[in-house]
């Protein structure tokens, strides 16, 4: 982890049948990733005892979902956001969750949407490909998944992409 980089956590969460749990962020200024779609979470904050108690206060604040009680399946890999976040880096821990059932969600401010997808569709890569990306004026061609009307990519994709790799190998 980079020395200077913030933490964060995201809860990667799995409900019957499944399906894999996303939020589609609220458009809000200096957000970097307003607007995206992304898993519930978010930066740590000095009274949280660790970064699992992190995502459970940041997935309850987002979305209502207490997932004290949910099944914890472990962690990925930490990423690290891109350098080009401005202020400085994130170092983003994922946990992964399964619940029996989906309970009502009560979406705040941060959230302007919650879907849910089979996942089995990423396994059948369905919607794979490239968007057109411009940054500080370059322009590349990013891997993404789009669903239903929903673009997903980044870091999110990359978390998918892990879930993808460890469930092919068995």
């Amino acid at each position: 982890m980079e020395a200077d980089a913030r933490r964060a956590a995201v809860a990667v969460i799995f409900g019957p049948d499944d399906e894999l749990l996303f939020i589609h962020r609220a458009e809000r200024a200096g957000d970097l990733w307003s607007g995206h779609m992304a898993f519930p979470g978010g930066r740590e904050d000095p009274e949280d005892e660790s970064l699992f108690a992190t995502v459970l206060r940041e997935t309850l604040e987002e979305l209502g979902l207490d997932l004290s009680s949910a099944r914890c399946l472990g962690a990925l890999s930490p990423l690290l956001s891109p350098r080009n976040t401005p202020n400085r880096q994130i170092h983003v821990l994922p946990w992964v969750f399964r619940l029996d059932h989906w309970p009502p969600l009560f979406p705040n401010e941060e959230v302007a949407g919650v879907v849910r997808f089979d996942f089995r569709r990423f396994l059948a890569r369905e919607a794979r490909g490239t968007f057109p990306y411009t940054w500080q004026g370059t322009a590349y061609d990013l891997p993404c998944v789009q669903l239903d009307g929903t673009l997903l990519w980044g870091m999110s994709l990359r978390m998918v992409d892990e879930i993808i790799e460890h469930a092919e190998a068995g």
